[in-house]
């Protein structure tokens, strides 16, 4: 009971995070708010987004063949199996981007939101389980531009929200050195596009007519995740060599599609609203394509670790039966390469704080699953960070994890976008015996 205000802490946490996760993507009501503004993730399913935990994040991703007993990689659930302790993990996001069109003419947003939540737990010396909440996509955009029309100058208005996360619950098992285990959950969430249409010629304002057009989108399904580790110690040396990838096949989800056209005229002092179209709960299916990641790890104990990963995604079977409008700028696939490490100089040095702090740092370069006008998108960047341990004993103790990821997206050829952005992330690790049977000699 002596860890009981650690505890209480950590609940509460998790409690408000999941409140917050499915609250971010909740509203529209003003699309020219402080959001970060990504016009591409109109498209699809929005942006993808990293559901990581803060120390990955620092280290570039490379989650294929990342295992540690303090830290949960719920990106392959054959890590849950070298689990020491219970462990918990939260973590907070903050993102700002800056986005330049070929004419020059640019723009900054940012964001900042509450993201994962995770709690692992060790079974016996060989298996492991894991159980949380993490964002797979958001989408936020609010666009203006003018068009010539016969009756005058007519303005119009893109805006749209929403995103969908995942709730798993994840299981590994260990066999000598090789690692099996899978994340099966429930994905949902919802996306809003709005499309207004209207004059605004000075001769016409007290005789125009608006046109607004809006859809809603509701997800959900179960979804799952296979991964495997083996690990190798190197003969006579300290040094344990892994290799583990990820598997997910094309799932489909369940979408309920609702559109609306409404009609507005202006009379200058009256407002005439009809609803001319109405199509509500038309229900078809989401699926989502078949993903892999495969990955090496150079580890020396609990000193350094090095690693690489190459992830590739099939987005040619992406599909949305009721709202083809999903399926435009969507690449046939995409992929990602990178590269990460950690250092801690000593996690033992009790007298120097900074030798028991771990540095991390890493690169990644791939294209984005978005493809407009026949142009590949490119991304890359480089990312960094650090885990910083609360207490003086050993390195399980609980942490505070730091991340900075400085990348860049997209082109300005043939009049597209090319954007900047910087993502920085605060974890927190808390690991306890729970669950654990005591040992008496």
């Amino acid at each position: 009971m002596h860890n009981f205000p650690a505890k209480a802490f950590t609940i509460a946490l998790f409690i408000l995070m999941s409140n917050a996760i499915h609250a971010q993507t909740s509203s529209i009501s003003n699309p020219n708010s402080e959001r970060e503004n990504n016009p591409y993730s109109k498209y699809g399913i929005g942006e993808l987004w990293n559901g990581n935990n803060t120390a990955l994040k620092g280290m570039g991703n490379i989650t294929s063949a990342f295992q540690d007993p303090f830290l949960i990689n719920s990106d392959n659930p054959a890590s849950y199996s070298s689990l020491a302790l219970t462990t918990f993990e939260g973590g907070a996001l903050g993102s700002t981007r800056n986005i330049v069109a070929a004419t020059g003419q640019s723009y900054t947003s940012g964001t900042a939101s509450l993201g994962y939540l995770s709690i692992g737990i060790p079974i016996n010396q060989k298996g492991g389980l894991s159980l949380g909440l993490r964002p797979y996509a958001k989408s936020y955009f609010a666009l203006l531009d003018t068009i010539a029309s016969p009756s005058g100058q007519v303005m119009r208005s893109y805006a749209g929200d929403g995103g969908l996360s995942y709730a798993y619950l994840g299981a590994s098992y260990r066999i000598k050195g090789l690692s099996l285990g899978f994340n099966l959950g429930y994905m949902f969430g919802t996306y809003r596009k709005f499309t207004s249409v209207i004059g605004i010629d000075s001769l016409s304002t007290n005789d125009i007519y608006e046109a607004q057009f809006a859809k809603y989108n509701s997800i959900g399904g179960l979804y799952w995740k296979g991964g495997f580790m083996y690990e190798r110690k190197l003969k006579d040396s300290d040094y344990v060599f892994r290799v583990g990838g990820t598997l997910t096949l094309g799932q489909n989800l369940n979408e309920t599609v609702s559109q609306y056209r409404v009609s507005i005229k202006n009379f200058g002092d009256t407002l005439v609203n009809d609803t001319s179209y109405s199509d509500a709960n038309n229900k078809g299916a989401l699926k989502l394509p078949m993903s892999y990641s495969i990955g090496v790890m150079l580890a020396k104990n609990d000193k350094w670790a090095f690693g690489l990963d190459y992830s590739a995604t099939n987005w040619s079977q992406f599909n949305s039966s009721k709202d083809t409008a999903m399926n435009y700028g969507i690449a046939s696939s995409n992929y990602k390469i990178a590269a990460g490490a950690q250092f801690t100089p000593n996690s033992a040095d009790l007298l120097n704080y900074f030798s028991r702090v771990t540095y991390r740092m890493g690169v990644y370069y791939g294209t984005e699953y978005v493809r407009l006008q026949n142009i590949a998108m490119p991304v890359y960047g480089l990312t960094f960070g650090g885990s910083f341990p609360y207490k003086r004993n050993t390195r399980a103790a609980s942490r505070l994890h730091a991340s900075f990821d400085i990348g860049r997206l997209g082109t300005t050829s043939n009049n597209l976008l090319k954007q900047t952005y910087v993502r920085f992330g605060l974890g927190l690790s808390f690991n306890e015996k729970w669950f654990i049977p005591r040992k008496y000699e």
